[in-house]
């Protein structure tokens, strides 16, 4: 039996695990798989237009009878700094030179909106059981419409501080994301990225300040860190980098590759990839041009000069530019289908907890 079953009882899943929305490596298939296996199914729409964004939950729908979760970024927008933007290109240079790429050719602005009118009226027609921001909450009035569409608000916390805040202002519920934890950092009262605590010393800390149920993130991908969360009090767990080699995630074969040749050591903090600090596996320009990088133009733009690059390489079957968000656990993923994954780290944690309990 689960020590605490807030989370069930809320969602009304099978198992206290999320799975976390992974943008850009993931759609409707890893949703579908992870719910048929009893987890609440997370849909990244951050990327997403309105219609798309539609239509993958219209297809969860067609295919499961399980609550979903769609989640959203709530940054400020920063518009793009020209003089920023030229700089950076002219530091990737050399990349453009070397694969033969022209750098004055127009390239696509990056893609990361924040949540936004439009989002909005989608999430109160499509009446997802729960809703998940990241970088904080959106405003007030928006949240609103939210609640009142029905759905639970899940936000993520780097430090007490953002979780008090987070419940202060409306969330159901909160997850705790760890230094270990892979993709963006959902920091947002804190812009110091060596100050955040690790998922341990973070999660007791967070369930000790708030009254809502807390989902520990960060470094958890098999059943004795599920039971390890929760010891430390937390309701549930959101777990990512575990999934990224189920055959459902759409990772390419040569980022499979690199995923599945990391060691616990192989991640690192970022800004290069797209403007905001981020853990990923380490790849060719993160090493080269920093892992942080004063150049970075502002996110998400720091993402656009880097998108023909990220292209030209992947056709060589290479991962120089390409995001490899993964959090220090990498080394645990399991190539199996998600849902067999989802049972089997469900399994292995209850035999833990009882084990603990006896």
């Amino acid at each position: 039996m689960w020590p605490d079953r807030r989370i069930i009882d809320l969602f009304k899943t099978e198992f206290p695990i999320v799975l976390a929305p992974m943008a850009g490596i993931m759609d409707a298939e890893l949703v579908i798989a992870a719910a048929q296996g009893g987890a609440l199914g997370s849909l990244p729409c951050a990327m997403l237009s309105v219609e798309k964004a539609r239509e993958q939950i219209n297809i969860i729908r067609q295919r499961v009878a399980a609550p979903v979760n769609m989640n959203f970024f709530c940054h400020t927008p920063v518009d793009a700094d020209p003089a920023r933007e030229a700089g950076w290109k002219a530091r990737l240079g050399p990349y453009y030179k070397e694969l033969g790429l022209d750098p004055a050719a127009p390239v696509n602005a990056a893609n990361r909106a924040p949540f936004d009118e439009a989002m909005c009226a989608l999430v109160e027609e499509l009446k997802p059981e729960v809703v998940s921001f990241h970088f904080g909450l959106p405003d007030a009035a928006l949240l609103k419409r939210v609640k009142a569409a029905g759905a639970l608000v899940m936000s993520s916390a780097t430090i007490v501080r953002e979780a008090i805040w987070l419940e202060e202002n409306g969330a159901d519920v909160i997850i705790a994301q760890g230094a270990e934890a892979g993709g963006h950092r959902g920091m947002f009262l804190t812009v110091n990225i060596a100050e955040q605590p690790g998922t341990f010393a973070l999660v007791p800390q967070v369930v000790d300040a708030v009254k809502v149920p807390v989902i520990a993130a960060g470094g958890i991908a098999d059943g004795r860190g599920i039971a390890a969360a929760f010891a430390l009090g937390a309701s549930g767990v959101q777990i990512g980098s575990a999934y990224l080699r189920c055959p459902e995630s759409k990772v390419i074969a040569s980022a499979r590759i690199a995923l599945a040749q990391a060691r616990d050591d192989s991640t690192v903090i970022t800004n290069v990839m797209t403007g905001r600090p981020a853990r990923g596996v380490a790849n060719r320009v993160m090493r080269e041009v920093g892992p942080i990088s004063p150049d970075a133009p502002a996110f998400p733009h720091s993402a656009t000069a880097l998108g023909p690059l990220k292209a030209a390489a992947e056709k060589h079957g290479k991962v120089d530019f390409t995001n490899l968000w993964a959090g220090q656990a990498v080394r645990l993923g399991r190539e199996m289908p998600a849902a067999e994954l989802t049972r089997a780290l469900a399994g292995s944690a209850l035999a833990r907890l009882s084990q603990m309990a006896g």
